[in-house]
């Protein structure tokens, strides 16, 4: 809880002082954000089947302050710049519309973090990067979205017992290191299933259509996720420990309101 309270705090704080972010190569700005409510300047998109800037079918659109990534098409938008030390917070809504491969399975998209390289370098469709994961049971998971290489990882506090081949998070466990795959935010439910609608017994994500509150607070090697006002994941020695922000578009209609950028001073 005190994670939480400290990062709620640091958004009051911020969002008042108008105090600077850091972005790569150490200029100090105002907080930033990254949606404008009126377009998308400062990202550009990525589409499997288009690559590029090229969305012929309309994936991200922007109508009445609200980003929609309708989920059609594999992709992401991406920022144009890369960020370091900072507290972003996202506010998110599932619509209604699912698409091939996923029609019936659970709604699924995510925020990549630290995200460099090549576009499309993982699967042809994202960058290497360390993602906060979006998914009906599973947002605030923490994947490792790299080449498995000691070049991508993280290392997260566990549960002595993990859910198949994922190891779960637990303030206070015993520390495990990851170059692939994901860490389960603490109250996945074991019997988790890939299919729409699905909602855990523990689930702090609330019901399909109503709006969400996603917080990365990005300080340093750490990264601490707060779903809806409570700590859900976190994770040190994070490889790497900068980059770009990419948004995606992976089968199932997604709305944001809000994708600011809040400073965070590191002592």
């Amino acid at each position: 809880m005190k994670l939480c309270s400290y990062g709620t705090l640091i958004a009051l704080i911020l969002a008042v002082a108008g105090t600077g972010v850091c972005e790569d190569g150490g200029a100090v700005q105002k907080p930033i954000q990254l949606f404008n409510g009126k377009n998308l300047d400062g990202f550009y998109s990525f589409l499997d089947e288009n690559g590029k800037n090229n969305d012929p079918k309309g994936v991200f659109t922007v109508s009445d302050g609200v980003l929609r990534i309708s989920g059609e098409e594999f992709g992401c938008i991406t920022t144009e710049k890369e960020y370091s030390d900072y507290h972003l917070v996202a506010e998110f809504r599932w619509g209604g519309a699912t698409f091939p491969p996923r029609v019936d399975r659970a709604r699924d998209s995510g925020i990549l973090l630290h995200s460099v390289g090549e576009d499309g370098a993982y699967g042809g469709v994202w960058m290497f990067s360390i993602e906060c994961q979006i998914i009906e049971g599973g947002t605030g998971d923490l994947l490792v979205v790299g080449d498995q290489s000691e070049a991508y990882a993280l290392t997260s506090p566990v549960a002595d017992e993990k859910q198949g081949n994922c190891n779960v998070y637990k303030k206070g466990g015993k520390p495990a290191t990851i170059y692939a795959g994901r860490i389960n935010w603490y109250g996945r439910d074991p019997g988790w299933e890939d299919v729409i609608n699905f909602r855990g017994k523990e689930d702090v994500e609330k019901p399909v259509g109503e709006w969400n509150r996603v917080e990365c607070i990005v300080e340093g090697d750490k990264i601490t996720i707060i779903l809806n006002g409570v700590t859900v994941n976190e994770c040190f020695d994070v490889r790497p420990r900068k980059g770009k922000i990419q948004i995606q578009s992976e089968g199932a209609e997604i709305l944001f309101r809000r994708i600011d950028l809040l400073p965070l001073k590191r002592p």
